[in-house]
């Protein structure tokens, strides 16, 4: 196995990418194991937050340049890009907010990955890129996640220099949230995962959805949208719960209904 799931508190669980000799590349096999985990996690009612971390030195270096040579023909190329796109929208997609724990570099596909998570947070001396074009092969399917959290022009840079960027900078420009040293890491990720863990799964899974799908949308139907959404999460358990213990300066009980 190339990724393995550790039990953390309070509902947490941790996915790491267990393949430390290929600096936990993309490789066809890592990613259909990431998706068939994100999927089993995501329908397990126990699980509220997923942290997601590379093993070794670095959170990933993007896909297997050696199996990538491997191939033969098209059809194989285009299946393994289509098969990462597939665990991006898992994760994008997916009810339950995923964390990425990034050390080391995250490059190429691997920052795609990074980005591509709901939250992301790094040591302060990791390092980002789309180094793609140093070889010939344009990051064409990581821009995708990583143009949707930072400018155009400073996506382009990165696209075209193919340069990595520090953990300060990648946290100015949004495509992380923050950045700790080496030795905080893991406890700052685990106050944010703690905190989110508290909520209603429910009320987690309908904000989840309606923020992503609302980002396609124009002004006027993204507000239509929302307010249907606003309207089903109202009718909830959860909603009715959450608004009883506020005015009445308790906790509340939650029942993800």
């Amino acid at each position: 196995m190339n990724v393995i799931i550790k039990n953390l508190d309070n509902g947490i669980k941790n996915v790491i990418i267990n393949d430390p000799k290929t600096y936990n590349s993309l490789s066809y096999k890592t990613i259909n194991e990431l998706i068939k985990i994100l999927k089993k996690l995501d329908k397990d009612i126990n699980t509220k937050v997923i942290i997601l971390e590379g093993a070794g030195k670095g959170f990933s270096a993007g896909h297997n340049l050696k199996e990538v040579r491997g191939y033969k023909n098209r059809s194989n190329h285009l299946k393994l890009f289509n098969l990462c796109s597939k665990l991006m929208l898992q994760i994008v997609e997916g009810s339950k907010p995923v964390i990425a724990k990034v050390h080391g570099a995250a490059f190429a596909a691997g920052c795609q990955l990074a980005a591509s998570c709901d939250l992301a947070y790094s040591t302060k001396d990791a390092i980002f890129a789309t180094p793609g074009v140093n070889i010939g092969l344009f990051c064409s399917t990581p821009m995708v996640a990583i143009s949707r959290k930072v400018n155009r022009k400073i996506m382009m840079k990165m696209l075209l220099t193919g340069e990595p960027i520090k953990a300060n900078y990648a946290k100015d420009i949004g495509l992380i949230n923050d950045h700790f040293p080496k030795s905080k890491l893991n406890k700052e990720i685990l106050k944010v995962a703690r905190n989110i863990a508290s909520k209603s799964n429910l009320t987690i899974k309908i904000g989840k959805k309606a923020f992503y799908k609302q980002l396609e949308m124009p002004l006027r139907n993204a507000y239509k949208y929302t307010s249907k959404m606003m309207t089903l999460n109202m009718m909830a358990q959860d909603a009715k719960e959450g608004i009883s213990a506020y005015l009445e300066k308790r906790k509340p009980k939650w029942k993800n209904k």
